[in-house]
């Protein structure tokens, strides 16, 4: 058995089951109904894919060794995460309508949920740092660099395609109590300022410099 494979795939669960932005997305939308956590799910895992391939063929390189696309990619990144948590923040002040139409807006949402995972992960700035510092890590002396890279690129991928929508069955599971409208403005509240807090620590550092 390959030792640094299973050391990798032990590394890259850690991360990929790391509480984050994409983590508090999926739950958020796991509250709106099942279709819409998993396609988050997929929509997060969707992004680490784009960051892994990125990685792969060197363009992450790049992005990490020009400041000012880095920078553009911390701005962006961080303004949309903020855009999440704010508007989490107020749905969860606001009053809630009488006899909302619950399935309805779960299966309208479905697509929004999927653009939401695949952006909150694929505009994360740490991540191509964090791959392009951890793959080469687990690429053995002597062998061939691009296949091997590619398979670790795969766990990754399949590991966040095994969590993330465990964690939005999950969220469904729970949905009876979850769903109950004082829990999900509380929820709702928590993962909002979550996210608010997260943008702002985002922001932060680009705009400091």
């Amino acid at each position: 058995m390959d030792a640094q494979l299973v050391a990798f795939t032990g590394v890259a669960a850690g991360m990929v089951a790391m509480p984050g932005a994409d983590f508090t997305v999926v739950v958020r939308n796991g509250l709106a109904s099942r279709r819409s956590g998993v396609a988050c799910a997929v929509g997060v895992a969707g992004g680490l894919l784009v960051h892994t391939a990125l990685a792969v063929a060197g363009l992450a390189a790049v992005l990490v060794a020009v400041p000012v696309l880095f920078r553009t990619l911390q701005i962006v990144g961080g303004a949309y995460v903020l855009y999440l948590g704010v508007r989490a923040v107020r749905g969860a002040l606001r009053p809630a309508p009488a006899g909302p139409d619950l399935e309805g807006e779960a299966a309208a949402g479905v697509g929004r949920s999927l653009r939401q995972g695949f952006l909150t992960n694929v505009l994360n700035p740490k991540a191509p740092v964090l791959f392009l510092s951890l793959l080469p890590q687990f690429v053995p002396d002597g062998a061939p660099v691009m296949p091997r890279t590619l398979l670790l690129a795969a766990i990754v991928v399949v590991l966040a395609l095994l969590w993330f929508p465990a964690v939005a069955l999950l969220v469904d599971r729970l949905g009876t109590w979850l769903r109950r409208p004082r829990t999900t403005r509380a929820v709702e509240g928590v993962t909002g300022g979550a996210l608010t807090a997260l943008g702002v620590t985002l922001l932060a550092e680009p705009l400091a410099h």
